[in-house]
């Protein structure tokens, strides 16, 4: 049998070709530029799709004239309402049926919408106007909601129901990291424990809902 030396640089391409190609860089959707990570989103309304954009396309689409078109950049305003927490009667008139869940309202659909995280992703459902109306009509967060592009992420806890503000990207985070450590009916103790680590670093990152704040 004929063999043959393989060089050093033979060797080290080797070497290179086994170890696993480090992930490519997300691209922004409208002019291809690579994104870093933390870069901006925008909201496809009629596809209700998240897309990747760089900081150029995302100032493009907040200039005057584009907000009410097909994309709209999703906002990075964290906030919470320390006088206008929600409580256990508002909790029970939205019938929300787990801990956690957010809420937007969708502009094209002319929708009210809740989705709960769990092992599959989001399950979605509609709310009416009246249960809206009753148990968030007195929210200043709520009434702050920027359609399509923020969400009202709650959670249900022995000590009370947290309520935030957030960028509806960060919800979808959310989703992704608990489909990743979700086991069992109710999550288990690690998707618990990334519940708790998840809404500690809203409520250091959120700040106080200013007085004349408006949508």
């Amino acid at each position: 049998m004929n063999t043959r030396r393989i060089s050093r640089d033979g060797t080290a391409l080797l070497h290179r070709l086994r170890e696993p190609l480090p992930p490519r860089p997300e691209q922004c959707g409208f002019c291809g530029r690579d994104l870093p990570p933390g870069h901006r989103h925008l909201v496809d309304v009629e596809e209700r799709a998240l897309a990747c954009a760089c900081t150029a396309c995302g100032l493009l689409f907040r200039q005057s004239g584009t907000v009410a078109g097909r994309f709209r950049t999703v906002p990075d305003r964290y906030l919470h309402d320390p006088d206008g927490e929600l409580d256990d009667q508002a909790w029970s008139v939205l019938g929300i049926p787990v801990g956690t869940a957010f809420l937007l309202r969708n502009a094209v659909l002319d929708r009210l919408l809740a989705f709960y995280p769990g092992p599959a992703g989001a399950t979605e459902s509609e709310l009416d106007q009246e249960t809206w109306d009753r148990a968030l009509g007195a929210s200043r967060l709520a009434a702050a909601l920027e359609p399509d592009v923020e969400a009202l992420l709650v959670r249900r806890t022995h000590d009370g129901v947290a309520c935030f503000l957030v960028p509806i990207d960060v919800c979808y985070e959310l989703v992704g990291r608990l489909r990743r450590c979700w086991h069992g009916f109710d999550g288990g103790a690690e998707a618990r424990a990334e519940l708790d680590a998840f809404f500690r670093r809203l409520t250091d990152r959120s700040g106080p809902l200013p007085a004349a704040v408006t949508a």
